[in-house]
């Protein structure tokens, strides 16, 4: 291994100790490199006052004494964060920071750019440096969305001209997108959004046309979005998200490692079980299909098979050679009777009358009325009476059975 005071080439085989110590979730590469020249970095026994120096799978690399161990699957979560904390890991003044609001079993993380004390939103978190890194280049593509409220007035035409950039204080601001929402007021709404992320970029953009920002969220970073996450909660992106939204920035294997060059992800666990072949003749246990019988697991219906209503008009007759049926009663009349003896709701009501008047008393026989055919008038005027004379019928026969009921 090479000594500590002689720093090796670029081309010598391992991984830059800083990489090593990103992959690991210790800091980022640049936090990793000062680490280093603080001369709080050691490897195999040996404290490295260089950067410049690679490792080997194996390597005891420890920080202030404290082993990082292997490194663990790359993680990321959305955390939304509040006003009134810092994004750091100490604070000289002892402030409250991001990181410890975080639970003890989430290992030590790093978080993708910065939100100052003042904003809130979204602010992603993750256990691998490397990644952290990657994600804060302006190369990456990715759009940083802000809502953003401020105070004062500024021309359209003023917001129209950031999205050529802007200079302020000798600072280059590349484009940044501005949709006015609303005016309330002397407040206006702005939906922000940029490439760069540059430290406190929103505010000095906006001073610069006249305007104060007096609140400020980060929605979305990316593709990942803030949504309907409570402020102070965090929540960890799914491994397949993930893997989908980095694709080839920093393509992960199923099971969160970063895939060496060259290397093909294998396919992703989605706990579905593989349907198992067909057993062949050759196997135990499997019976072979009858001659004759068809393709399929369900058996042939007889109904589809040729002359089997033949055959069933045949068993039937045979089954009723040697059965003789019970004579009929003789008040039953057969279905069909039935049927043809019922009547129409009008004629029931017609009949009605009959019933009542044989009830009532002896019936007169007189002519039948003979003449024109009725008018639709005379039509109505006769079916009011015979429903008069139901009613009559009814109540009579109500009486009647009344009588015999008082009689002793």
């Amino acid at each position: 291994m090479a000594d500590e005071t002689t720093p090796t080439d670029g081309a010598a085989p391992g991984e830059r100790i800083a990489k090593a110590l990103a992959h690991s979730g210790v800091a980022s590469r640049r936090d990793a490199e000062r680490l280093i020249e603080a001369g709080r970095i050691s490897v195999n026994g040996k404290t490295l006052k260089s950067p410049a120096f690679n490792v080997m799978p194996g390597d005891d690399i420890r920080l202030d004494g404290q082993s990082i161990g292997p490194r663990p699957p790359t993680k990321v979560w959305r955390y939304h964060k509040p006003t009134g904390l810092l994004t750091t890991h100490n604070d000289p003044q002892g402030r409250e920071t991001v990181f410890g609001q975080m639970p003890e079993d989430m290992g030590r993380v790093i978080s993708v750019g910065r939100l100052d004390l003042n904003s809130e939103g979204l602010l992603l978190l993750t256990n691998d440096g490397e990644l952290a890194r990657m994600l804060e280049l302006p190369s990456t593509g990715w759009t940083r969305r802000y809502r953003v409220r401020a105070y004062g007035r500024a021309d359209d035409s003023a917001l129209k001209k950031l999205a050529d950039g802007a200079v302020v204080e000798g600072v280059v601001y590349g484009p940044v997108e501005v949709t006015v929402d609303r005016r309330t007021g002397a407040n206006v709404w702005l939906t922000i959004g940029l490439k760069e992320g540059k430290n406190r970029e929103v505010r000095k953009v906006l001073s610069s046309v006249g305007l104060t920002v007096n609140r400020l969220m980060r929605t979305a970073y990316g593709p990942f979005q803030l949504g309907s996450l409570k402020r102070g909660d965090t929540e960890e992106v799914k491994l397949s998200v993930l893997r989908d939204q980095l694709g080839r920035l920093y393509p992960l294997d199923r099971d969160g490692n970063l895939l060496t060059e060259g290397a093909q992800a294998g396919p992703e666990k989605t706990g579905t079980a593989k349907a198992k072949p067909r057993p062949t003749g050759g196997e135990s246990g499997f019976k072979p299909k009858k001659p004759g019988s068809k393709a399929g697991w369900a058996k042939a219906s007889p109904k589809t098979e040729p002359g089997h209503k033949a055959r069933k008009a045949a068993k039937a007759a045979k089954a009723g050679a040697g059965e003789t049926r019970p004579p009929r009663k003789s008040g039953s009349q057969t279905p069909g009777a039935l049927r043809a003896g019922s009547q129409s709701p009008g004629a029931q009501r017609a009949g009605s009358q009959t019933s009542g008047s044989q009830k009532s008393g002896p019936q007169k026989s007189g002519p039948q009325k003979t003449g024109s055919p009725k008018t639709g008038s005379q039509k109505a005027s006769s079916q009011k009476d015979r429903r008069d004379a139901s009613k009559r019928g009814e109540l009579t026969s109500m009486k009647d059975n009344a009588n015999r009921r008082r009689r002793p």
